[in-house]
């Protein structure tokens, strides 16, 4: 087992020469590079990755998740999404496991998955930078009645209309204020919304209201007339937003869902649409993905489904955030970004 110091420590560019030489355990008997396994993009992405992690971590060698001839024991290494059940642990020299999203849940379902081995989420700024933009196209859509524009356009009817209010009338409510959810407030701050936020415990942000604590959630949703969904997967956040807590919102409301799709409960969306309590929900997550060609929510006039495209980072940008984190456990400290096992993200 790992043991990390309480230390952090920063960075510049993250390119790492040198960071296996000397090292203890890098290499085997046979004076092998260290392995890092890749299952991201398939076979057909591997040059790329491969390229990426010369740039900063040319001490490691770079293999596809199905190289038909490799050596368990080599590998040090994994940057994962979805791998299959029982597969992590056959690798008995492995020090920490990567997702290359920022969610991990579709690694820590792995019933086999041993209960000491680190797992890093993806720290890329660029992951971060993308979901703000995201949220922000929406937060936008909503303000502006995007689902009026689009059916006026699909009639080829012209409906010249106002919205009821501006950025600046309007607060958006981010239930999570982590790295990704402090970007996104930055941006909706920065064109004028209002912006508050609800976590677990209390934030201190600069120009954000702060929310904290189950206490606090009802007050958090009926001033939030748009709500953004950014929490992870944990058993306190699943279904989170049901009927009850949704009817809180008030009336008109617009919801942005792009952290984890266990948070809102479709149907009692749905029908929350249905009613005219919210005015339009824009969702990039679901429970089930890919989402269902069956599903309502495909067909329902009020919302916008997007394939899970909300966060995205270049393998460049994912390379370098996995070598600071591969170098900061090799100095024995805690990496940036580390999956807390106790409070689920």
């Amino acid at each position: 087992m790992l043991g990390f110091g309480p230390t952090r420590s920063e960075y510049g560019p993250p390119t790492l020469r040198g960071t296996f030489s000397g090292q203890a355990g890098c290499r085997g008997m046979s004076g092998a590079s260290p392995v890092l396994l890749v299952r991201s993009g398939g076979p057909a992405a591997l040059p790329e990755w491969r390229a990426a992690f010369a740039a900063v971590l040319p001490g490691i060698e770079v293999l596809g998740w199905t190289d038909p001839d490799l050596d368990p024991a080599r590998v040090r290494w994994v940057l994962v999404w979805e791998p299959e059940p029982g597969r992590i642990a056959g690798y008995p020299n492995l020090r920490a496991v990567f997702s290359t999203a920022a969610g991990v849940d579709h690694i820590t379902r792995d019933p086999f998955l041993p209960p000491h081995l680190p797992i890093v989420r993806m720290g890329a700024e660029e992951m971060a930078r993308s979901v703000g933009e995201y949220v922000t196209m929406a937060a936008l859509m909503i303000l502006r009645d995007a689902p009026r524009m689009l059916a006026a356009h699909e009639a080829g009817r012209w409906d010249a209309f106002f919205p009821p209010r501006t950025a600046r009338e309007t607060r958006v409510g981010i239930l999570g204020l982590g790295r990704i959810g402090q970007m996104a407030a930055g941006m909706l701050r920065g064109i004028g919304f209002p912006v508050q936020g609800w976590t677990r415990t209390r934030r201190t942000i600069q120009g954000v209201e702060s929310f904290a604590g189950i206490d606090e959630l009802d007050a958090f949703l009926a001033s939030s007339d748009i709500l953004v969904g950014i929490l992870p997967d944990t058993p306190q956040t699943r279904a989170l937003l049901n009927r009850e807590r949704l009817a809180k919102l008030p009336k008109g409301a617009g919801l942005v869902s792009a952290g984890r799709g266990t948070l809102v409960v479709l149907p009692d969306l749905l029908a929350a649409l249905d009613a005219g309590h919210l005015s339009f929900a824009v969702l990039d997550v679901f429970e089930t993905e890919p989402l269902p060609p069956d599903s309502p929510a495909w067909k329902h006039p009020r919302v916008l489904v997007t394939a899970h495209v909300a966060g995205f980072a270049s393998r460049r940008a994912r390379a370098e955030s996995v070598a600071r984190a591969v170098a900061q456990i090799e100095a024995g400290e805690q990496p940036d970004n580390l999956y807390d096992r106790e409070r689920g993200y």
